[in-house]
This record gives structure tokens, sequence and C-alpha cells, in this order.
């Protein structure tokens, strides 16, 4: 029973968070210095997400294929490839090196 009550908490505070969000005013939410965070939180978000799912395994830290995916990615990004290419590059660098190398 007690996860049914975390379920219905969190949903609870999802729910308080976004009414929050319909009552602030206007006029605070154009002042420079929130329009700018607002602009940065969903990068910073997505960073975080990404070195999360790259660099964790359950409560590790660990370095292994993904991380290897995540460097092509990022050097086919740099080379201005097309999204696909680089979701494919990272992709492939990571399947290679668990294939060939046995990485975890």
């Amino acid at each position: 029973m007690t996860v049914w009550i975390a379920i219905i908490g969190a949903s609870l505070i999802a729910f308080a968070l976004k009414f929050a969000g319909y009552t602030v005013p206007p006029s605070f939410l154009e002042r420079p210095r929130v329009s700018r965070a607002t602009d940065l939180l969903p990068a910073a978000l997505l960073a975080a997400l990404v070195v999360m799912q790259t660099f964790t395994t359950g409560d590790a830290l660990v370095l292994d294929a993904r991380a290897a995916g995540l460097i092509a990615a990022i050097i086919a990004l740099l080379l201005r490839a097309p999204f696909i290419v680089v979701v494919i590059a990272a992709a492939a660098t990571a399947a290679a090196l668990r294939a060939l190398l046995g990485w975890p």
C-alpha cells in the first residue's frame, strides 16, 4: 500500500506545481533573469539526463561502451552530421565495443 501512497503523493505534488505555474503573474516571468533561467533550464535538464544515463548503473558510476558512444556522438555533432547519423554513430560505436571487446 505504501507504493500507492507514494504515487498519489507524487501526483498531487506534480499537480500543485503545474497549478502554481499558472498562478505566477506575467510580470514576474518577463523579468530578464527569470526569462534567461527558463530558457536555459531544458538544456540543463537534458544534459543531466544524458550524464545520468551514460555514467551510472544502479547506484554505481561506470565507464563502459555508453561513454564511448557518447564521445562518438559528440564528434559527429562537431562535424555537423544530421541527427540520425549522430544516433547511428553512437549506437554503432557502443555495439561494436560490446561485441568486439566484450565491454558491458
